[in-house]
């Protein structure tokens, strides 16, 4: 069958799937970000969290069972998907459900993310689905679901893998795979020191994306047996790896299918990948598209007056050139330069801001510069603040990466609000 010959078949399939979405990770090298906040409830884009864009993809994607498996400081992660995904109907089994770890088989919390899935295997075994799909709840992309359900049933695998090729010099943080002719996985390393570079390339290694496809069945013994071992019960570290050699494990390469190019993927778990992220999305033509509405992503839309520019004098003059500015903004006698402010952030006359990232509800006082910096939610950055030019200076008070962006959160400037939602 080939891959989108066949729309009603995928329909089905997507109709018989139920997705997992892994949000219950630390995302320590987010750093502060994650101080207060999952990695999945991370704002992203202006007006977006990063889980919603598996979520929305599940959505546009016709998977409407899905479940999130929460854990480590989950409060405004599950405020978020109650606020902005209770909407799918119930009456036809659709639902985002929310999975918290609740010690339903072991006395011990999410031991890995193959355990979390292990720990819901009586509710997954409840929705009966024919395929289970598994998702990192912490990267940002846009991927249509179907053909992969698709290309899975296609090769008869049991397990298919979502895969991306990445540069050689970057490959170390993913797992990568070996792959012969027919995209069977021969080879799984997770996180290797020395990568290898994919077949037919010196540049480039294949890197999973933490995708999967499991049939259902195939999945139960899979985790039932890495339950008993000393594992450290991770689909990339153990499991994946455990099969290569007596299952039909397959890669599915993530490519645009109207021109096979590479397709966009973004891991946002540094603080220089979000910050880049965020403000290559000021473009004038972003890899990902905000604005597709035949994939919108869907999220929590807070009721906010429109975005305000205000003050039209010299050094005085409230404009904005080469940015995204959100809802509920007000922009106040200031200059904003390649930025992305979200919702209801200040910024006061005769201050600069260039090339940062400003999370929702942020208030820069009059008379500051701002550069290369991302600003955590609720930062009320006092007038006259320099920030981004003095590397020395940035690392007394704030977290500054190797490539120099500076990261504010409120608890180094002194206000300890405590709640980040």
């Amino acid at each position: 069958m080939q891959e989108n010959a066949s729309p009603r078949y995928v329909s089905r399939l997507t109709r018989n799937t139920l997705a997992l979405i892994l949000a219950g990770g630390r995302g320590t090298r987010l750093k502060h970000l994650t101080q207060w906040r999952a990695k999945p409830a991370v704002p992203f884009g202006g007006k977006f969290r990063i889980i919603d864009f598996p979520l929305s993809n599940c959505v546009n994607s016709g998977i409407r069972r899905i479940g999130v498996l929460t854990q480590y400081k989950a409060h405004s992660l599950i405020r978020h998907i109650r606020q902005g995904w209770s909407s799918l109907r119930a009456d036809f089994s659709e639902f985002v459900e929310l999975l918290p770890a609740q010690q339903r088989i072991e006395t011990s919390w999410y031991l890995g993310t193959a355990d979390a899935v292990y720990q819901s295997l009586d509710i997954v075994r409840m929705h009966n689905p024919e395929l289970v799909l598994i998702l990192a709840g912490d990267h940002v992309y846009k991927m249509d679901y179907g053909p992969l359900l698709a290309y899975h049933v296609e090769k008869g695998a049991d397990v298919t893998v979502g895969c991306i090729e990445v540069p050689l010099d970057e490959a170390s943080a993913f797992g990568l795979m070996n792959i012969n002719e027919d995209n069977q996985v021969v080879r799984f390393e997770e996180k290797p020191a020395d990568p290898t570079p994919m077949p037919g390339s010196q540049t480039h290694s294949l890197a999973s994306m933490g995708i999967y496809v499991f049939n259902r069945e195939f999945m139960f013994k899979a985790l039932g047996v890495d339950a008993r071992t000393s594992s450290e019960h991770d689909f990339g570290k153990d499991i994946i790896p455990s099969l290569i050699d007596k299952a039909q494990v397959y890669a599915y390469p993530f490519r645009d299918p109207a021109t096979g190019d590479q397709s966009y993927w973004r891991d946002v778990g540094t603080v220089d990948a979000f910050w880049r992220a965020n403000l290559e999305l000021v473009e004038v033509t972003p890899e990902l598209n905000l604005c597709d509405r035949e994939w919108p992503i869907w999220t929590f839309q807070e009721q906010l007056p429109p975005a305000k520019f205000v003050f039209d004098e010299d050094q005085r003059r409230g404009m904005v050139v080469d940015s995204m500015v959100s809802g509920g903004c007000i922009v106040a006698g200031a200059y904003l330069r390649r930025s992305v402010l979200f919702s209801s952030v200040v910024v006061d006359e005769r201050t600069k801001v260039q090339d940062s990232v400003i999370l929702p509800e942020a208030r820069i006082e009059p008379g500051c510069r701002i550069s290369n910096a991302v600003i955590d939610k609720h930062c009320r950055i006092e007038a006259g603040t320099v920030i981004g030019e003095d590397p020395e200076e940035d690392a007394r008070r704030f977290h500054v990466t190797d490539s120099g962006v500076v990261l504010v959160t409120p608890d180094m400037l002194g206000q300890e609000i405590h709640v980040v939602y």
